[in-house]
């Protein structure tokens, strides 16, 4: 029997405590894509949407796709921003029947009237089609997963690699349990456990440390006969919601008091482990001071400030790395992004290779990450801020930042762009002229993501905690919405 299935990718993963909501143009300038536009640009890359097509083929699905539709992260989502969104979704189960429902998700966005974006969106939909049609989700492991997202979603499969390379892989792993389900084969539902802890203390990672052998486990377990899928979320620290932090989630059927006792195997191991910090977060003067006397024998040094990553909804103008590299005088060295669309605009008057004096970064709020910082610099090019990523991440994916530019201070190469974007592709610098392999120091912004192109040629990674809004220091940002206590804001949580 071939079965009719309706398919749909909407991702955002929201800052509370970001000054910046999210719009319908902060969609559209990241990418928002309706039905064949979205299997075009996506359907044969490393994607939620090709795993899905990937199930399709094989299963004869006549797909329908909605729309893809993705914003950088950023604050809440407007109420105008989201009825949009899920406007295609909703008419074409108003107009069509289908058998079942796949969505790629993120799990962490929030609403700027409701804190669970994906449960609100999954209320919509039960609410057209009833509890009978099957829906499967998938989710980035970053995910605060609510109980509504598991009462109103049979089948949740989230991402099991950060940095995250197995979307396409996901995808069909939910498309398979989706096709059962049509089926008749089986009937999954999910549970979930939880711990009172703002995040999983590495974020996840899934390179070193016990996220390896935990989700080895999960995949073990999923070999039994009633189990289709068990996710481990890390969680999203920066969302000030009820439902923060990470989770255990099991999709199957049968001994649900075996399946949740699995779960809370794993759920304590992240709880006893959580002072198994693997990221030492340096300064940006002790940063500073190990970049300039670095000696790039085996590839650059490679420098992650964590705390300014546009891809957890920092703001990406944070000086205060900058400002240090500049005074210790490193040299043959690149920095990238500094989000500045002011300065951007500025630059488009000047001459390439001439002079120019222009102030940087700091404007959205100098209280996280530095203020405005005066330089000298010349102007090496400007650019659309286009750009095709050739990595695990983005191979064949097109991406822009928006107007850029690419100016020189000191010995210092850095892009300054309009959109904010975290750096996870070689082509974020390449396509700008600026070769990071061929440089001492290579300075980005990003968590985790860029390991997966940086690592291969990075003689040594560092990891700085800049003081910008993603900072590791959770005491310095105004929670309201958690449950208190929660680890680490109340260390002695029990």
């Amino acid at each position: 029997m071939s079965f009719n299935v309706l398919t749909a990718e909407i991702s955002h993963e929201t800052n509370s405590f970001s000054l910046h909501k999210t719009g319908k143009q902060a969609f559209m300038a990241r990418y928002a894509l309706l039905g064949a536009a979205a299997i075009k640009e996506r359907g044969d890359e490393n994607t939620e949407l090709a795993g899905f097509l990937d199930a399709g083929r094989a299963h004869g699905w006549r797909i329908t796709h909605a729309l893809s539709a993705a914003a950088g992260p950023s604050g809440k989502v407007r109420r105008k921003a989201f009825d949009w969104l899920c406007e295609p979704i909703l008419a074409n189960l108003e107009k069509y029947s289908f058998d079942g429902l796949l969505l790629g998700l993120h799990g962490a966005m929030g609403l700027d009237f409701r804190e669970d974006g994906e449960g609100e969106l999954l209320r919509r939909v039960r609410s057209l089609v009833g509890n009978e049609m099957p829906i499967a989700i998938t989710l980035d492991p970053h995910a605060n997963v609510s109980r509504r997202m598991c009462d109103l979603a049979d089948i949740i499969v989230s991402f099991k690699t950060y940095p995250h390379i197995d979307m396409r892989d996901i995808g069909r792993q939910a498309g398979d349990i989706l096709q059962r389900t049509m089926a008749g084969e089986i009937t999954p539902r999910t549970i979930r456990v939880s711990r009172p802890m703002l995040e999983e203390v590495n974020g996840g990672r899934t390179d070193i440390g016990p996220m390896i052998e935990r989700i080895a486990a999960a995949r073990t377990y999923e070999e039994r006969a009633d189990v289709f899928a068990v996710s481990i979320n890390a969680g999203f620290a920066s969302a000030d919601v009820r439902e923060v932090g990470p989770t255990v989630l099991v999709t199957g059927q049968g001994d649900f008091a075996a399946h949740t006792a699995f779960a809370e195997t794993i759920a304590d191991d992240i709880w006893e482990r959580r002072f198994e910090v693997f990221n030492d977060y340096l300064s940006v003067d002790e940063t500073a001071a190990i970049a300039v006397t670095y000696e790039p024998d085996k590839g650059p040094l490679v420098i992650a400030d964590y705390a300014d990553n546009p891809g957890a909804g920092g703001y990406g103008d944070s000086t205060e790395l900058l400002r240090a590299l500049l005074d210790a005088g490193v040299s043959n060295a690149c920095f990238a992004p500094m989000v500045d669309g002011t300065a951007v605009q500025t630059l488009q008057t000047a001459v390439v290779g001439q002079p120019v004096e222009i102030t940087l970064g700091g404007r959205i709020d100098p209280d996280f990450g530095g203020g405005p910082l005066a330089v000298e610099a010349e102007l090496v090019s400007l650019s659309d801020g286009h750009f095709i990523g050739d990595g695990p991440m983005i191979h064949g994916l097109h991406g822009s930042f928006g107007p850029s530019a690419v100016i020189r201070v000191g010995d210092i190469e850095i892009l300054v762009v309009t959109i904010p974007r975290q750096i996870l592709d070689l082509q974020q610098f390449k396509a700008f002229g600026i070769d990071p392999r061929g440089k001492d120091v290579v300075a980005l912004k990003s968590m985790q993501h860029f390991r997966a192109a940086f690592e291969p040629i990075a003689g040594k990674i560092i990891v700085c905690d800049s003081g910008a809004l993603c900072t590791t220091r959770y005491d310095r940002l105004p929670y309201r919405n958690v449950p208190r206590p929660i680890f680490p804001l109340d260390p002695l949580t029990p």
